[in-house]
């Protein structure tokens, strides 16, 4: 099943964005109702599915790490109120898109290996939706908004009621002026008593809820916050040091492990890369310094693509690209490697960090970062 997955999808995988589409026409076609759930624009939503897919592909022989990324996944999709009967349709769809642009790779032996596999993806799906206890999303109120540049800020959030999520994982986000687009965001801070959330948010080119919260955002906005998902946190039991690298805003789930990890005098020393084009990149430098400065176990090594001087300089950075920097140092290979940062970023860094001979158990990331 594995192969035939894989062979199959490399056929399809240049016409990702056309699979996608069908997949959309299909669905409407045979659920009409489906369609309510979805956003005006869809060119948002299909991005997602390609990323969804490549990363379910690419995960398919690794079950200990897909189950628990699908079972997320169900989870996460009630808040779209998906039910059973949506899953048949869904299976339909996706197996006609892939049929389409397979051509001769589609035999009856590689139609037989989708819909196995896409059965072990909707079980896992379905029994964790059903098995969850807790909203399906959780109503929260837009308390500040800070901008810090044209195209970045933090804004904090209050939750109704507290959401139990671990530091470093991500939720998604429901904006009053972009209904039904969600996007994934990772709240900067360790879990407080008060419930608060910090978010640090960037623009980015055709992200149409990056761009509204940073430009436009106001105290009292009511979003809705879907369930917490994502693998990246540290164990203190493990007995490994950690070495952290995040690029930009990618800096927010790093931030949110080390302030839950200064609860502790005690932990593995972790080191830090944090890493930007230019200065302005790093706008969270000093806050770093100043935990490093009260957390022996905490250095941070500032890394700049730029060579810049005078009012664009950082003291002791790095440079050159994070994936260049980080593996100046070596393999890395006692320690436990988190990465966070844009698509292109984790791509280039996970990658050679391989090269380098880094295990890839000890690597881990989260595939949704963008809108």
């Amino acid at each position: 099943m594995v192969r035939l997955v894989r062979e199959s999808f490399a056929v399809v995988e240049p016409h990702t964005d056309r699979v996608a589409a069908h997949f959309y026409a299909t669905l409407f076609a045979i659920a009409p109702a489906t369609r309510e759930m979805f956003p005006v624009n869809m060119e948002v939503q299909r991005s997602r599915l390609l990323r969804a897919l490549v990363h379910v592909v690419q995960m398919v022989d690794r079950p200990d790490d897909l189950i628990p990324f699908l079972r997320q996944l169900g989870r996460d999709h009630r808040k779209f109120g998906v039910v059973a009967s949506h899953y048949e349709a869904v299976g339909m769809a996706l197996l006609a898109g892939v049929k389409q642009y397979a051509g001769a790779a589609w035999t009856d032996e590689v139609e037989r290996a989708w819909a196995e596999a896409y059965t072990i993806m909707a079980r896992a799906m379905l029994e964790a939706a059903s098995a969850d206890e807790n909203p399906a999303w959780w109503p929260a109120t837009v308390v500040e908004r800070q901008r810090l540049t044209h195209d970045l800020a933090i804004v904090r959030v209050l939750p109704d009621y507290n959401l139990p999520y671990h530091p470093g994982q991500y939720v998604s986000v429901e904006t009053p002026r972009r209904p039904r687009l969600w996007r994934y965001l990772t709240p900067a801070t360790a879990p407080r008593e008060d419930g608060l959330l910090e978010f640090h948010v960037r623009s980015v080119e055709r992200g149409w809820v990056s761009r509204s919260i940073v430009a436009h955002a106001e105290p009292g906005d009511k979003w809705r916050i879907g369930p917490p998902m994502g693998r990246i946190r540290v164990d203190r039991s493990a007995g490994r040091d950690v070495l952290m690298v995040a690029g930009g805003t990618g800096i927010a789930p790093m931030r949110a492990i080390i302030d839950h990890l200064a609860k502790w005098g005690e932990n593995p020393r972790v080191q830090l890369f944090f890493g930007g084009r230019v200065r302005a990149d790093l706008y969270d430098l000093e806050n770093l310094a100043a935990l490093a400065a009260s957390n022996p176990w905490l250095t941070v090594v500032p890394v700049l693509e730029s060579d810049t001087t005078g009012a664009g300089s950082v003291a002791n950075a790095e440079r050159g690209t994070l994936a260049e920097v980080i593996t100046r140092y070596g393999a890395w290979d006692n320690h436990d490697v988190l990465v966070s940062g844009s698509p292109a970023m984790v791509r280039s860094t996970v990658s050679r960090m391989l090269v380098a001979g880094t295990p890839l158990e000890r690597i881990t990331y989260d595939p949704f970062t963008v809108d």
